[in-house]
């Protein structure tokens, strides 16, 4: 069976109907813009004439002098503190995961069993190691789990030496072991993941556009694999640039996923990670890398959310990048200081949960 999946349940996709890039997202008769003009406090940019430290904050370029930038949020749904919840995607969902946790809500994906998963590195969270950084890897993880008529692609696990082998499905946070301690962690992550059929609350955090592909197996994978395997199996793992097309394809199948295998009433919150890349394999400056991937994800995301009812856009993404640098970054200016997620979080829980 394929590990990439996409062929194998068709989904609406732009790629089945080119028209379908073209069409607006969202259309509303004059009546209607007006309407939404005057309802929505937060419409506009700017006025000349007006005092930008003005405590009022009417304007965005007032708002956008705060240390910590935050937007009007209009949910489409609410969700219930008593909701079960999932955390899936890159590394920002694992602070989302931990805020909800620590609010006393019942988070599924935070599993007490992951505990004995000790990090190599001390300072890292053993749940790094359920770390999904790109919506291929999201799919198959939930397909894996879910659909069972899905088959984990186990020749796509790999070994590194005589004694250890490398799952390049998950974050290799842990340290390597062998063959039989791989599979029983490949295990447990599976099981972990099918608690999600129980989960109304879905938290899906999109992080990276750039991903690989193991050709052998064909099947894409979690994240860059391990260097000394280019060496090893030359010509194995290919480099993609993805496109909107082909992430809007796997969030639509992700959909599709949970309608027939999730909750009856599962609602799904969309973010985008504001992590940046660690390192492109493009041509391209970091930076612009960084921004051309996040500007994709945010467009796919927004996109996602305005075809589906039970689709919702967050701006965790936005809040980060229009804070204040000294305050919201780590020394890095990759991760988020704790005071930023906290902001975050708070907006969420006030704005979702009833």
């Amino acid at each position: 069976m394929s590990g990439a999946f996409l062929n194998e349940t068709p989904v609406a996709s732009p790629l089945d109907n080119p028209a379908a890039l073209t069409k607006s997202p969202y259309m509303a008769a004059a009546a209607e813009a007006l309407q939404n003009y005057i309802r929505n406090t937060a419409r506009t940019w700017y006025k000349e004439g007006v005092d930008p430290n003005d405590d009022v904050r009417k304007y965005a370029f007032q708002r956008l002098r705060e240390t910590w930038f935050t937007p009007e949020v209009d949910p489409k749904f609410k969700l219930r503190r008593e909701d079960k919840f999932y955390a899936i995607g890159s590394c920002f969902a694992r602070g989302l995961e931990s805020s909800l946790a620590g609010h006393k809500m019942a988070v599924e994906s935070a599993a007490s069993e992951f505990a004995k998963l000790q990090p190599a590195n001390k300072e890292e969270s053993g749940l790094g190691f359920t770390n999904k950084y790109n919506t291929y890897s999201i799919l198959n993880e939930l397909r894996w789990a879910l659909d069972p008529d899905a088959e984990f692609p186990r020749g796509s696990i790999v070994p590194l030496t005589n004694t250890t082998w490398y799952d390049p499905h998950t974050n290799p946070s842990l340290s390597f072991v062998g063959l039989e301690e791989t599979l029983e962690r490949r295990a447990l992550l599976q099981a972990v993941t099918k608690r999600i059929k129980k989960c109304r609350a879905v938290i899906l955090t999109l992080g990276l556009a750039e991903v690989w592909h193991d050709v052998q197996v064909d099947v894409f994978l979690n994240c860059t694999p391990i260097a000394s395997l280019f060496k090893k199996y030359p010509g194995r793992y290919q480099f993609h640039l993805t496109s909107f097309a082909q992430n809007w394809a796997n969030l639509e199948a992700i959909h599709a996923l949970l309608s027939s295998y999730g909750h009856p009433d599962f609602h799904v919150v969309v973010t985008v990670s504001p992590v940046p890349l660690m390192n492109t394999f493009s041509t391209m400056d970091i930076v612009v890398a960084n921004t051309w991937a996040k500007s994709l994800l945010r467009a796919v995301a927004q996109e996602w959310a305005s075809a589906h009812p039970n689709v919702d856009y967050f701006p965790s993404y936005e809040i980060v990048q229009n804070s204040d640098r000294a305050a919201v970054w780590e020394d890095d200016l990759r991760h988020v200081r704790g005071r930023g997620a906290q902001h975050i979080m708070e907006l969420f829980l006030r704005k979702y949960i009833e």
